[in-house]
């Protein structure tokens, strides 16, 4: 007779508790060395900022907090474990080589107040990397200090509002695709700017005709992804450069999808103004767990006058910082920007090369056009122009018999593979975007693993939808409203009627 597992305690590895939980008086996962040196009173010393109480910390030993961390981690999704193949993320493997470099000891323990005369070796991995990111982006000035890919966009429209203004007019409007990046509108926002919103054309890209009549003196630019959230390229990003420019408004693009162009194209080339780059997306430095991040915005010599400070130059090869900058919008960030990103994304330039960054380009591509090719007959495609380096699919062919978009996703998750992103961008009509960026790392033989199981759903939604709509079935906890969750969270394992069935 098998037991119930509603009267059975599960095992910590399937139903771990908080730390503080394992709390008891006196443990310790540590024992400090006897001191050495008079001992001091801390709130004489430190007066009133002095801490005494630390509150309700756990104490713990440190075999407890292995098992606690290490069986957390087991319940982690991870780029190690698999792929993800989350559209417009790029979530991309991150190779140790960046680690080893960003942990030199030089590096890792600098200090950004110690003198710029101990700092040269610092100062001139900030100085390479932004002479390869403009050489890469084909722009003439770059900062390295924004913290994220969103604090770039903010860099980058405040500059297009200081160049306006000392023209004597930051105008009062942004131009959206519908098809731009998700932070876009908050960021125009935040700036200051009205938000109007821009409809693509049939073909997912910029409608010409609406943007030349959208477009007068009352818009001070357009925020355009390029290649776009649909993994398109703008065809007609001269012309639409040239619509703006020619009313005074200045073109910013979001770099998040960058990955599609290094070493093919140069937004540069084609009259982008400013544009920010994500180092997590494009060059290898970690992604997700909340930063550090960084998001490097480049600019044309008109806006290079309003660049945060400060500014690394270099004098008689000696490398300082440059304070005595009249027009600047200020500091985005502390000190210079996330320096450990910087080492990071160096090293991954350097190890690459050239002809690697090229082929890290073509690669993305090819592996995105390789799961439409395979899909295209079981999957919707929305729009039907060439793919870059995402593709995305729609749930259109599986709503007849009630899976959508996030049901394929929950199902997903049986076959092993963490969710595609879904519902994104809104530009697919019914808010049911399957978006697939596989991006250069995934071999073809995990790339046809995911390949079956996206067959394997379509076949169920045809033949036995019930099982997607209650999916996940191998999950420690069952399906939940997702709107719920995000405000009570649940936090205890409880058996499902499936796993009380096995």
């Amino acid at each position: 007779m098998k037991p119930k597992l509603d009267k059975v305690r599960p095992h910590p590895s399937q139903n771990e508790g908080l730390i503080f939980e394992k709390s008891s008086p006196g443990k310790s996962a540590y024992k400090l060395p006897d001191l050495d040196v008079p001992e001091v009173d801390a709130a004489k010393l430190l007066g009133a900022s002095a801490r005494t109480d630390l509150g309700n910390m756990p104490e713990v030993s440190e075999f407890e907090i292995i098992r606690h961390f290490t069986r957390l981690s087991t319940w982690n999704y991870a780029i190690d474990l698999g792929m993800y193949p989350l559209g417009s993320c790029t979530m991309k493997y991150n190779a140790r080589v960046n680690e080893v470099v960003a942990r030199i000891e030089g590096l890792a323990n600098a200090h950004p107040y110690q003198p710029l005369k101990i700092s040269q070796g610092a100062l001139r991995i900030m100085k390479l990397l932004s002479e390869y990111l403009l050489d890469i982006t084909g722009m003439d000035a770059i900062t390295l200090q924004p913290a994220a890919g969103a604090q770039g966009e903010m860099t980058g429209i405040l500059l297009i509002r200081a160049f306006l203004e000392s023209k004597g007019n930051p105008r009062k409007k942004i131009l959206m695709p519908d098809s731009a990046h998700g932070t876009n509108p908050a960021t125009a926002a935040i700036c200051g700017y009205q938000v109007e919103n821009l409809r693509s054309n049939a073909h997912g890209m910029v409608d010409l005709a609406a943007l030349t009549a959208q477009m007068n003196e009352d818009v001070a630019g357009m925020m355009l992804t390029n290649p776009n959230t649909l993994g398109i390229f703008e065809e007609d990003i001269h012309k639409i450069a040239d619509i703006i420019h020619d009313k005074g408004g200045l073109l910013y693009m979001d770099g998040a999808n960058m990955n599609a162009l290094v070493g093919k194209t140069r937004p540069g080339d084609f009259n982008v103004d400013v544009m920010h780059l994500n180092l997590h997306k494009t060059f290898s430095t970690p992604h997700g767990g909340g930063g550090p991040g960084s998001g490097p915005v480049a600019c044309k010599k008109h806006l290079e006058p309003f660049l945060p400070i400060p500014i690394v130059y270099e004098k008689d090869g000696k490398l300082g910082l440059d304070y005595d900058r009249p027009k600047t919008i200020g500091r985005v960030k502390a000190f210079y920007g996330n320096f450990g990103m910087h080492v990071r994304a160096l090293a991954y330039i350097m190890a690459n090369g050239c002809d690697g960054l090229r082929q890290t380009t073509e690669d993305a591509v090819l592996n995105a056009n390789y799961v439409r090719k395979k899909l295209e007959d079981v999957y919707e495609l929305p729009f039907k122009s060439p793919s870059m380096h995402e593709v995305v699919f729609s749930h259109r062919q599986q709503s007849p018999k009630g899976v959508k978009t996030m049901d394929i996703a929950k199902r997903l998750i049986d076959y092993g593979f963490h969710p595609y992103t879904t519902a994104f961008p809104l530009v697919v009509p019914d808010h049911g975007a399957i978006m697939i960026e596989p991006t250069e790392s995934e071999p073809k033989e995990e790339l046809d693993l995911f390949i079956e199981a996206m067959r394997a759903i379509a076949e169920e939604a045809e033949q036995n939808p019930e099982v997607i709509l209650n999916a996940p079935h191998t999950t420690r906890v069952a399906r939940m409203d997702e709107t719920l969750a995000a405000r009570k969270p649940i936090l205890r394992w409880k058996p499902s009627a499936d796993s009380q069935k096995a």
